[in-house]
């Protein structure tokens, strides 16, 4: 019912910064939390920031406080991760989702998933 697509990864020197962008569609009056997630090969796919849909409450990983940003346009069904002072650890395919009740940091508490986007910090 709800399809998620990421966009605006990519390659960029330690200390830069990237915008990440998920595009929600369809039944997504559902959708209590987006967040996002970022896994890198033979590691578990990790929780990176969530926020509430509605009133805009926001939760953070502690590796990406003060770094990270994430938000959200209503209007365009769309979340952002605002990423500054990228450090090379912070490589990783990125992936939103969504429908979690609360602001959760278990990837099972998510029923839908994008595909990811790659990010790469290069040093």
């Amino acid at each position: 019912q709800v399809q998620l697509v990421e966009s605006g990864g990519g390659l960029v020197q330690a200390g830069g910064s990237l915008r990440l962008s998920c595009a929600a569609s369809g039944r997504t009056v559902n959708t209590f939390v987006m967040g996002w997630f970022r896994q890198t090969p033979g590691k578990e796919r990790e929780f990176v920031a969530a926020t509430h849909w509605i009133d805009g409450g926001t939760r953070y990983e502690d590796s990406v406080k003060g770094r990270f940003t994430i938000s959200r346009d209503n209007a365009k069904n769309t979340i952002y991760l605002q990423m500054n002072s990228l450090k090379p650890e912070d490589t990783a395919v990125y992936y939103c989702a969504a429908g979690s009740l609360t602001m959760a940091t278990m990837r099972s508490s998510y029923g839908f998933w994008g595909q990811g986007t790659q990010v790469t910090v290069s040093s």
